[in-house]
């Protein structure tokens, strides 16, 4: 479902990224293949200097189908962004892509929260946030992260997912199947 991030995907994602209905909604944007190339090469260079967390979202085959990044990350807290190829819309890929990410942040990176902004014209990504059961609307939780995202204009709303949050799911979730195994 996820792996690093290598060059070599670099052509297909940079087809899917330029999708119009995927384009305005990715947080790095490359206007040509090229850029790409030196983006996704900035992109890892960062990770192995631990200033972001990226992975390629792959499919069943293992074909890139889009990305997932913690980026800023700052007292063991980043901000997440995900974008998945117009193809793989409402495919399924989505959720078991974020929960891959999330346990490896948690049990292996010891992340303590993930922030999401949303643009609030953006109901793709606003449905599929309240889609998973250990997210927050943070806006009133964290007040000054909200107003630092909206410091120009208000258009994002902040969502967060705590550590306590995802465990507390990820373990309730665990006993439940084991119900289901007796």
């Amino acid at each position: 479902m996820l792996k690093k991030r290598d060059l070599h995907d670099v052509p297909v994602l940079f087809e899917l990224m330029s999708h119009p209905e995927v384009f305005p909604y990715v947080r790095h944007k490359a206007y040509s293949s090229d850029e790409f190339y030196f983006l996704t090469r900035q992109t890892i260079e960062a990770e192995e200097q631990g200033e972001i967390i990226s992975r390629t979202i792959v499919d069943e085959w293992s074909q890139p189908i889009g990305t997932i990044n913690l980026f800023d990350i700052t007292d063991n807290k980043g901000f997440l962004a995900t974008w998945i190829g117009q193809p793989y819309f409402g495919k399924g890929y989505n959720r078991p892509a974020k929960d891959a990410f999330f346990e490896e942040l948690f049990f292996q990176l010891d992340i303590e929260a993930i922030f999401m902004k949303i643009r609030r014209d953006n109901p793709r990504s606003m449905k599929a946030a309240l889609k998973l059961p250990y997210v927050s609307h943070a806006n009133s939780d964290y007040p000054d992260i909200w107003k630092r995202i909206n410091e120009k204009e208000d258009v994002y709303d902040l969502f967060a997912i705590t550590k306590e949050q995802y465990l507390f799911h990820y373990y309730r979730a665990q006993d439940s199947e084991e119900v289901l195994e007796a």
